[in-house]
């Protein structure tokens, strides 16, 4: 090995090494996915039972980073708790109070998502 090739290979090192963190960080869902800032997710109480469940189903969240958006978009409408799967894609909505479906669909809409459909459950 001649001093080339060890610039060399320090060079690809010193690249590599904040790329595959960078990476890791992304796919544990810790970093800013998505365009947009790390958001924490609201934990909302609402006393009572709700009055109507509805399954919304989601296209294009990629991390924990996409599903708490969503989750906190949706828990800051008055009368709504929100909890995503992002596993399957979905969001489950319960509504105490009547909040029109479009709403629903605009507020996740807003944040670059699809929604593809939206069921009462």
């Amino acid at each position: 090995m001649n001093g080339q090739d060890i610039i060399i290979i320090l060079i690809l090192v010193i690249i590599l090494i904040p790329a595959i963190k960078s990476t890791i960080t992304h796919m544990k869902g810790e970093g800013a996915c998505c365009g947009g800032p790390k958001e924490k997710p609201v934990k909302k109480k609402i006393a009572g039972k709700p009055k109507t469940k509805l399954i919304v189903h989601i296209e294009g969240m990629h991390c924990d980073n996409c599903k708490n958006r969503v989750e906190k978009h949706l828990d800051e409408l008055d009368g709504v708790i929100a909890k995503v799967k992002l596993s399957k894609n979905l969001a489950e909505v319960f509504l105490y109070e009547d909040v029109d479906q479009s709403v629903i669909k605009d507020t996740i809409e807003k944040l670059d998502f699809q929604v593809t459909g939206i069921e009462t459950a």
